[in-house]
């Protein structure tokens, strides 16, 4: 008997029922779905936490809990009133300074903020340019600057001007037009693919500097990620020592990055550090070949075999940026080479995906050259931008810039054909020899082995020190080079001073005026705090402080660098003051 014929009561009733039971089911559901949900996130966050305290132990992801409380409890006190008008006024004076130094105003001082009203004769360009050329700063070419300028002698220099100038308008963004800068670019690439020992596949690009080519290969690694593995949210494993360019590229393409310390004494990634920090989100490890800091080579054999070891192999950067046209050729110079007898640190090793090459610093380019290099053409692939649909037409980019200027991709190619194999070679021998002469200087000099003491064990052009003085404070030993006339590397964690050799510094006197700056500077540090103690005002906390130990000082004190950034902030503001 159908529904139908049930009395109008009893059918209204079973529809109440029917209703009830339908919501009864719906609710169940939903309350199912809201606990797979909250299960998922669970998961999620145990998943997150377990990687967390796998990868920094319970030590360590409870040091990182206390430190993040301690910026914030510091945080807190900056913006307590009193004290925040202080700072900002320390701040403010600060960057004036910064500002008298870098941009200084007032009598003397001619400043162009428009266009002239008729165009300037060649005199006046001539007699500006001049100026512009004599103002004061540090003098490169007496060999008194740690690294910036990596010089190749005037001959190349001449011959990087008429090359620039042939191709002062070309553009490689249009390879039909200037067909002999695309032939030019793809031989630059070829020669330093030869270089570090690519296999046949290898594959590369041009770019404007060291900071893009480690940019592209974290763009190529994480998109190959995502990719291949589905990874949605990537993780960049980094030594403390390694480039700043690697945060600055995570911080570009959302990328969490793990910073693996390079404890004393020889300054190398952890190994085991970075292996406990390796989960499923790891898109790529990072290794240099040498660092900037102090000119260490890390352990590229071992973090070859850990990239090959987890989900079918994790790629691996090696950062040779710094050792471009030092590292492949330590051993036609006479030098030992770091790992030889393990694999080297280039494409020999079979972990090791993508190397950037600095054309510009010891290969002498023009400033605003480098390469990155690649195992394979897919890998290179991973960092190109296409977009099919513009309404301007098809478009494809090899690397971050479209335009690019052919005249530098040219003056690199010159560069690179007129020194040669044994002209590097033999600027290797030069450079590293120096460095090896101030290195045993720290050493064995009397008065400086007392005081300083070199950090590990450099392999290529930089040498680091610091003060195992408690009277020489690194930081105002930097101020006093710098008043020398002298344009050092100041370090933080541990504090230190680097000097990076280029080329100039290898010639005439310049390396012993080093030397004997540096004794005299040390000497000053210790009678200063001789008097100090005699006169009875204190040693610490009471001499004034210069520039670098003023920003470093407090830099390493306070846990929380905003005050830092602040002051970064008014020197970048500062560059853009005309």
């Amino acid at each position: 008997m159908g529904s139908s014929a049930l009395p109008i009561s009893l059918q209204d009733k079973l529809r109440k029922s029917q209703g009830y039971s339908r919501l009864k089911t719906l609710s169940t559901n939903l309350n199912f779905l809201r606990n797979i949900i909250f299960a998922l996130f669970l998961l999620r966050y145990l998943r997150k936490s377990f990687y967390l305290v796998r990868g920094y132990g319970i030590f360590g992801t409870l040091t990182i809990a206390y430190s993040l409380f301690r910026k914030r409890a510091y945080q807190l006190f900056l913006r307590a009133p009193g004290v925040r008008s202080k700072v900002d006024k320390h701040v403010a004076t600060a960057i004036t300074e910064i500002e008298d130094k870098l941009a200084p105003q007032g009598p003397g001082v001619t400043r162009y903020l428009t266009l002239p009203k008729e165009p300037w004769t060649g005199q006046q360009l001539d007699a500006e340019l001049g100026q512009l050329c004599e103002m004061k700063r540090t003098r490169w070419e007496d060999g008194k600057v740690s690294g910036a300028v990596y010089h190749g002698g005037e001959d190349l220099l001449k011959l990087q001007a008429k090359t620039m100038e042939m191709f002062g308008v070309a553009n490689p963004i249009h390879p039909d037009v200037f067909p002999g800068v695309r032939k030019m670019e793809a031989e630059v690439v070829a020669m330093v693919l030869s270089l570090f020992n690519a296999p046949p596949p290898g594959a590369g690009t041009t770019t404007s500097g060291g900071t893009e080519s480690i940019l592209l290969s974290v763009l190529s690694a994480r998109n190959k990620a995502h990719a291949e593995r589905s990874v949605t949210n990537p993780e960049l494993i980094v030594p403390s020592t390694a480039h700043a360019a690697f945060h600055k590229a995570a911080s570009y393409f959302n990328i969490k990055i793990h910073v693996v310390p390079c404890p004393a004494p020889n300054y190398r990634v952890s190994i085991p550090k970075v292996r406990r920090l390796i989960n499923p989100n790891t898109i790529m490890l990072v290794g240099s070949a040498p660092n900037y800091p102090h000119g260490i080579v890390d352990d590229i054999p071992a973090l070859s075999r850990l990239a090959l070891s987890y989900n079918g192999g994790i790629p691996l950067h090696v950062d040779c940026c710094l050792g471009s046209f030092l590292m492949p050729f330590l051993p036609s110079a006479g030098f030992p080479s770091p790992f030889a007898e393990t694999g080297g640190f280039d494409f020999r090793v079979p972990g090791v995906t993508s190397i950037s090459v600095d054309t510009h610093k010891y290969g002498f380019a023009p400033k605003g050259n480098s390469v990155i290099l690649y195992r394979s053409k897919q890998l290179r692939q991973y960092q190109y931008f296409i977009c099919p649909n513009w309404s301007g037409g098809v478009y494809g980019s090899p690397s971050m810039a479209g335009s690019r200027p052919g005249a530098l991709i040219a003056g690199c190619w010159a560069s690179m054909m007129s020194v040669g194999e044994a002209g590097y070679i033999e600027s290797c021998h030069k450079i590293v020899g120096t460095r090896i002469t101030i290195q045993n200087a720290i050493i064995e000099h009397p008065i400086l082995k007392g005081s300083l003491k070199v950090l590990g064990e450099p392999s290529v052009s930089v040498v680091a020190f610091e003060s195992v003085d408690p009277d020489v404070d690194l930081y105002d030993l930097a101020d006093g080079m710098s008043s020398r006339g002298w344009h050092l590397n100041a370090l933080q964690h541990p504090p230190g001073i680097h000097v990076a050799v280029t080329l100039p510094m290898t010639k005439g006197e310049a390396v012993e005026r080093l030397i004997n700056d540096l004794v005299e500077a040390v000497k000053v540090e210790k009678e200063k705090a001789d008097e100090m103690r005699r006169s009875g005002t204190g040693f610490q906390g009471e001499k004034k402080r210069g520039n670098a130990g003023a920003l470093y000082g407090v830099a390493g004190k306070i846990p929380d660098k905003s005050v830092v950034e602040r002051l970064v902030v008014g020197f970048l503001d500062t560059l853009y003051k005309a």
